[in-house]
């Protein structure tokens, strides 16, 4: 899977719009082996984040845990501490 795609879900506050919105471009990144697509192309490219987007969306917003949400700041620094030990 894509490095760049992070966990969205059980974060509080949940994640934002924007935050699905970029997961959902850096898979169709992924998907399309661009990262710009050409023009005749950019229809369906942005066509395909949008559909993603809304997907992921729901898909967020009808999970259920009854684990505590995570804590951001939290899991920010475990993500550089694991990226520190690796390139270390």
């Amino acid at each position: 899977m894509c490095r760049n795609i992070k966990p969205l879900f059980n974060f509080d506050p949940p994640a934002t719009e924007q935050e699905i919105h970029d997961a959902a471009l850096q898979f169709v990144r992924k998907l399309s082996g661009t990262t710009r697509p050409s023009k005749r192309n950019e229809a369906a490219f942005d066509r395909a984040v949008r559909s993603i987007a809304a997907c992921a969306g729901e898909l967020l917003a009808s999970m259920e845990t009854s684990q505590r949400p995570r804590n951001r700041e939290e899991e920010a620094a475990k993500a550089r501490a694991k990226s520190a030990a690796r390139f270390a």
